[in-house]
């Protein structure tokens, strides 16, 4: 089988020419050589961009960043978004401190089960970024799925079917699943605080269209995920539930995803409108610190 046709994967023909892709897999992901993020030039930036938009999801190893860096690098890409989960660190209220302690044990990590970021929100991330300062030497890797490419392996009758579909997106049930309270009756998610702002919103959602166009490369993906899709305008529960459940099962076929191992340093940027992504809770006994920026999205269409 194959996704993608050579030529997809040729640095020159992509007009990568101040840094090397190396693929993560045949559908999704790579890894950028030779850029220091601290340092990085307008050039480089501009093709790093379009590295991300390609791959969906692209990673640097041995990066030595500070969280204004991560500010910086981030406002690149646009404005701060707004997270409706996590705080905000001492200072820099716009990047959020992931932090799980050796001597913590949960039954779940946040982010565990495959999503996309914030999609409830009217503008939900359109990026988000991730720095493993601190990681283990094994476990806590982080699963992709390309949701874009999985659209275009679905028949035609299935892409007329699904075109002008809204999905309603909402955390509700995630919440109830989920969320606890701590000693000091604080919500938490398995290990972490959360800070559940924009609570209404988050609890009510909004309505997205189920097939959504790239605003920069005019790319339509399936834009569902089983944690925060809770049903399609117009059907009824026992219509939309299967209809979902066969796009998010269809999304994360094995073919069409990537599994990456984090090391000290690495950075990671992905795309929330093109894949879907999930963590796996692997590494109790380890400390693993890290930190993330997100930018805000537009109005999905």
């Amino acid at each position: 089988m194959q996704l993608y046709p050579l030529s997809w994967f040729d640095d020159a023909r992509n007009g990568f020419t101040l840094f090397r892709t190396v693929p993560l897999s045949a559908a999704i992901g790579a890894e950028v050589q030779g850029v220091d993020l601290s340092r990085i030039d307008d050039a480089q930036f501009e093709q790093l961009k379009r590295a991300l938009f390609h791959y969906k999801i692209v990673f640097l190893r041995n990066q030595q960043l500070s969280l204004a860096d991560q500010e910086r690098l981030t406002l690149r890409f646009g404005e701060f978004g707004t997270d409706a989960y996590t705080q905000g660190s001492p200072g820099h209220p716009n990047v959020q401190t992931l932090l799980k302690e050796a001597s913590t044990v949960v039954d779940r990590v946040f982010g565990e089960g495959w999503h996309t970021d914030s999609p409830f929100l009217a503008r939900p991330p359109a990026i988000s970024l991730l720095y493993g300062k601190d990681v283990p030497p094994w476990g806590g890797d982080t699963w992709w799925a390309n949701s874009q490419l999985a659209y275009e392996f679905l028949s035609p009758g299935m892409k007329a079917m699904l075109r002008g579909l809204k999905v309603h997106m909402s955390a509700l049930e995630a919440i109830r699943r989920t969320v606890r309270r701590d000693a000091q009756g604080q919500p938490i998610v398995g290990d972490m605080q959360i800070a559940m702002q924009a609570q209404e919103e988050i609890i009510r959602g909004n309505h997205h269209p189920l097939l959504r166009t790239h605003p920069d490369t005019g790319l339509v993906s399936l834009y569902v995920d089983p944690i925060y899709a809770r049903g399609i305008e117009g059907f009824s529960e026992e219509e939309a539930r299967p209809l979902l459940d066969y796009l998010v099962s269809h999304i994360t076929r094995d073919e069409f995803t990537c599994r990456l191992h984090w090391t000290p340093g690495t950075f990671v940027m992905w795309d929330n409108r093109s894949c879907l992504h999930k963590a796996f809770n692997d590494y109790d006994g380890q400390r693993r610190e890290m930190y993330r920026t997100i930018v805000n999205g537009e109005i999905p269409a």
